[in-house]
């Protein structure tokens, strides 16, 4: 296969279907040839990215992540997506593995704020423990002249018992939940925009998206830039 890129996948299954089906249903294609050319690796078995940020103890997810890494790139693809944001955490030491470009999630989301929000002062994120702890987002937020609104301490728990012990654990969306978080975050909190900084928020998200709260889904911006670059590469072609 040519005119490919990868995606490093399966953190968790069900945030990677979603990212797929995103991808698919955004790309312009009016015939089975017209969709986009990609290899997914759904490694589901990588050790969780939180427990290991927030204790070096666990098992390290970069060893499986760099396999991932170094095996696709013998393939050549012309770029890789990862779409877990805490994954990111690893990024530069990732990149250092490949000339292989590695979209950077974090960095494609703030900057596709000023296209969604264009007069967004106060960014709020949302995410796992892990991305909050690794500040991941915060340094790309502040240096892109915007405020940053972190969840207070009862949203931060509220986010991860989404994620954790709903989304992943049961393959459920609390709908009423979702929505109270995004509540917390623009009317108390008074968040211009939301990024919505895991890929299984970006699961909530497609299934309770009926709310009027702004909300920037990171594993979106992400599928819109592997179209747009994957697009360009095919054009050139």
């Amino acid at each position: 296969m040519k005119n490919f890129f990868t995606i490093i996948g399966g953190m968790g299954t069900e945030a990677t279907e979603t990212f797929i089906h995103i991808l698919n249903e955004r790309t312009h294609a009016e015939s089975d040839q017209e969709y986009l050319n990609y290899i997914l690796v759904n490694h589901a078995t990588i050790p969780d990215r939180t427990d290991y940020i927030l204790d070096h103890s666990k098992p390290n997810p970069f060893i499986p992540l760099s396999q991932d890494i170094q095996q696709q790139s013998e393939l050549h693809p012309e770029f890789f997506a990862i779409p877990c944001n805490t994954a990111h955490y690893f990024y530069d030491d990732l990149q250092k593995l490949t000339d292989i470009p590695i979209l950077h999630m974090p960095k494609e989301t703030v900057a596709a704020i000023k296209d969604y929000a264009p007069n967004a002062k106060r960014v709020g994120l949302i995410a796992t423990e892990g991305t909050l702890h690794d500040k991941i987002y915060d340094n790309e937020i502040i240096d892109a002249g915007y405020e940053l609104v972190k969840p207070t301490d009862k949203i931060a728990d509220q986010t991860m018992t989404l994620i954790y012990d709903d989304i992943k654990a049961k393959n459920y969306v609390d709908e009423g939940l979702y929505h109270l978080i995004l509540s917390q975050m623009v009317e108390t909190l008074k968040c211009d925009i939301v990024i919505l900084g895991c890929t299984e928020l970006s699961v909530a998200q497609q299934r309770a998206g009926d709310h009027d709260y702004p909300v920037i889904d990171a594993q979106t911006v992400l599928a819109d830039k592997c179209i747009e670059l994957a697009e360009a590469k095919r054009a050139k072609k």
